[in-house]
């Protein structure tokens, strides 16, 4: 299979698409959407370098694909929320979608796709390690994350406790109240770092799982230094549990993901 089209085709989209297009014009586009002349020029470019690049300069299909599919795809990326990382991920997605159906049907790869596919679907060494692969990165995580409710719950309670008293002694002074700051509730930040450990942890599984079926057991060590580095700030009270309830979380969260990696050795066997 000559995979050599596909890399060039790549590379010129990743010129084009991050090298070659100044902010700017990806500015003008999201303001002036169809009627931003950056958007034309952007495609052109793109187009010429693509069909420079595929080195096939008596296929007229491949600047004739690139041109059509780049400008519509570009397009309809204007027009949606341009602040969503979800948008830029489907557009860079559809952009790679078209470079690879171009290079199948060049390559006129077809014919091999009907045999891979069957042999994919018989292939139960592939199915047991994405199973595994899929289970531990969001069910494991909600498994984890039910069982550490309640560390989180009395996380939550003790940080009430402390607001409650801070009140207290602050009426019993008779002291001004400081200014209000611009801070986030206590409900916003709880769902910020719940998102973002949620995300933390899906990565650090399936690293852990990666390490473990490649048997690269010093990696996990590695990792394992490296998340300890995680400390809180000595100014909040309650440290100790906010500590104690990421040290749970963590090993809960690699001796799961190891253990899953031991499994699947096993019935890889």
């Amino acid at each position: 299979m000559e995979i050599n089209l596909l890399l060039r085709l790549v590379i010129a989209h990743l010129l084009t698409d991050f090298v070659l297009q100044p902010k700017s014009w990806v500015t003008d586009r999201e303001q002036k959407k169809g009627k931003s002349s950056k958007l034309y020029i952007h495609v052109i470019i793109t187009t010429i370098v693509a069909y420079l690049f595929s080195g096939l300069y008596d296929n007229l299909v491949i600047p004739l694909v690139i041109f059509s599919t780049h400008l519509f795809i570009d397009y309809i990326k204007s027009k949606t929320n341009k602040d969503k990382f979800s948008y830029f991920i489907a557009d860079q997605l559809a952009h790679l979608l078209v470079i690879v159906i171009l290079w199948l049907s060049i390559e006129n790869i077809w014919v091999n796709i009907l045999p891979f596919k069957a042999q994919l679907f018989s292939n139960t060494k592939f199915w047991v390690v994405s199973a595994g692969y899929l289970f531990v990165s969001w069910p494991l995580g909600i498994i984890i994350g039910k069982a550490t409710q309640k560390w989180r719950d009395q996380i939550s309670r003790e940080k009430e406790k402390l607001t409650l008293n801070k009140s207290d002694d602050i009426t019993e002074e008779n002291q001004t109240p400081a200014l209000p700051e611009i801070t986030k509730t206590t409900e916003e930040q709880e769902l910020g770092l719940a998102s973002a450990g949620k995300w933390i942890g899906i990565c650090e599984r399936i690293l852990i799982l990666t390490f473990v079926l490649m048997a690269q057991y010093t990696a996990i060590g590695f990792l394992m230094t490296a998340k300890s580095i995680l400390r809180f700030s000595e100014k909040e009270a309650n440290t100790q549990l906010k500590t104690e309830y990421v040290l749970v979380g963590t090993l809960v969260s690699f001796a799961s993901s190891a253990m899953i990696g031991v499994l699947i050795n096993l019935l890889l066997k």
